[in-house]
């Protein structure tokens, strides 16, 4: 219940859906091969992760995560959160807590995250990934 004030998905919007062990096989055709690029994506990877042996598959996919890339660009602000970052970057959320909103929002963040990482000489997605580690959110464990 604590969830539904996030996200407003209710219980009773559910039934008749498909469960996560068959809808996360098509998710995963649909992503391999591709960098996952998600804000605070350790949480995601995580419930993903839980649910691999029932739904038969296994994220290998490199990942960015905007928000370690937030605190590289900007160490000096204590607020790295979806919304915290999106204010300093001013980009506008439309649909906070919904998934295509949050997504959108968080790859409107990522591209104007790419200069500013180029400004400090980070040009790869293995310069990214190595300077990412150096946040202090790298070490969130879910």
């Amino acid at each position: 219940w604590e969830s539904v004030k996030f996200h407003g998905i209710r219980p009773e919007m559910l039934i008749d859906q498909p469960s996560i062990e068959q809808v996360l096989p098509g998710f995963y055709q649909f992503a391999k091969e591709t960098v996952l690029v998600g804000h605070n994506v350790a949480f995601d990877m995580r419930m993903l992760q839980l649910k691999e042996v029932s739904a038969h598959i296994r994220f290998s996919n490199p990942i960015l995560d905007t928000m370690l890339l937030s605190d590289i660009v900007h160490p000096a602000h204590r607020g790295h959160g979806l919304q915290a970052v999106a204010d300093r970057l001013g980009v506008r959320i439309m649909g906070r807590h919904t998934a295509l909103g949050d997504a959108m929002a968080t790859a409107e963040i990522f591209l104007k995250l790419i200069p500013l990482l180029a400004a400090q000489g980070i040009r790869t997605m293995k310069e990214a990934r190595l300077a990412s580690q150096k946040s202090l959110y790298a070490r969130l464990k879910y």
